[in-house]
């Protein structure tokens, strides 16, 4: 019976044991293969009632690219077009209903200054167009025509700070106007209605200018110093647990970004699904070469603005405090994508005052 007792002992000790190794060698391996069920990215859009939006996550978004990059790992992809844009993107951040997302600079600078923790993965140079816009018939022709009346800007977004930048060229700030808070499609038909003096616009104003309801008295055009950036961003959360699928991420947004930059035409195109025209597009990047329009890189020129625009928001009461951009940026990702893809020497880099290196 003791013999027997021992055997059993024995026995089970050495289960033990093995079943101790093979939980260790199987970790790494489990580590190795984790991935997520789903993957959700959010991006403003849909204000013309369309479920697209321009851009590199425009062109992501439409040809369906993070579907087929993750459909042999059984990897779900969830779409949100936020109407809403940046302001609603944030609060489903802050909700835990986002891994990622695109944003302009404005928003993620309120995301990152109110303690979301997220950290920004690739950018957008900043090669945003806004333009200022006034009623066909309207006698205003300047900024300083303007002054105390009614313009229609989207708070929350880059045309909080694009409308400062603006406006400060003639000695003036947004306590100078009575500012109402619009969304594009929603100041568009105050301007037709002409229940606002003045509106901020991208690229959709040349729908306005082409149907004779408005026209253009300032913008930011030939004016790189007042443009606005984008970025994406991707949750601490999300990058610790998936770093793979975080760098997957990115090597698929480059590859959209050099496939825009390569060609404008066909890029310009699919951005029509948004619900603006081509025409719009041409009118507004046409000239701008598609290097510039595309880049998704962390040069001194985006580092510096982004800089300047954490200060400028904090300056303005979009934020309450500033925070260190260097550690908000993580180029690791996107470092490691450009190698692969072999696009170290493809994009166009520029210094802090925006001038080609």
């Amino acid at each position: 019976m003791k013999t027997i007792l021992r055997i059993q002992l024995m026995t089970m000790l050495l289960l033990g044991i093995m079943g101790i190794n093979l939980v260790h060698a199987a970790t790494p391996a489990q580590a190795a293969v984790k991935k997520p069920s789903v993957i959700r990215f959010g991006i403003p859009g849909a204000s013309y009632g369309k479920p697209f939006t321009s851009g590199v996550g425009g062109i992501v978004h439409a040809k369906g690219l993070f579907e087929e990059e993750f459909r042999k790992d059984g990897i779900a992809v969830e779409w949100s077009l936020f109407k809403g844009a940046g302001p609603a993107v944030n609060e489903s951040f802050a909700n835990n209903l986002l891994d990622f997302a695109l944003l302009g600079d404005v928003a993620f600078i309120i995301n990152k200054s109110g303690g979301l923790k997220t950290r920004l993965i690739a950018g957008g140079a900043p090669a945003g167009n806004s333009y200022l816009a006034v009623p066909s018939d309207s006698s205003i022709t300047s900024v300083t025509q303007l002054k105390g009346k009614k313009v229609a800007i989207f708070k929350g977004t880059v045309y909080s700070l694009v409308f400062n930048r603006i406006v400060a060229r003639y000695g003036l700030t947004e306590k100078d106007f009575k500012v109402y808070n619009l969304d594009p499609a929603a100041a568009a038909a105050a301007l037709k209605s002409k229940d606002i003096d003045a509106g901020l616009f991208g690229s959709d104003v040349f729908t306005l200018t082409t149907q004779g309801v408005g026209k253009i008295i300032d913008s930011t055009k030939n004016d790189k110093t007042s443009k606005y950036a984008t970025g994406v961003l991707v949750t601490e959360k999300f990058a610790a647990e998936y770093p793979d699928i975080t760098k997957r991420i990115v090597k698929v947004w480059l590859q959209a970004a050099k496939w825009g930059a390569d060609n404008k035409d066909a890029a310009f195109q699919v951005w029509t699904k948004s619900g603006i025209p081509l025409s719009a597009f041409k009118k507004d990047y046409g000239t701008d070469p598609g290097k510039q329009i595309f880049t998704p890189l962390f040069d001194e020129f985006y580092v510096t603005h982004l800089k300047d625009a954490v200060h400028a928001s904090k300056e303005k009461g979009i934020i309450r405090k500033e925070f260190d951009v260097d550690k908000f940026i993580d180029s690791k990702y996107l470092d490691a994508a450009l190698n692969e893809l072999k696009q170290e020497d493809y994009w166009d880099k520029f210094d802090a005052k925006g001038n080609k290196k």
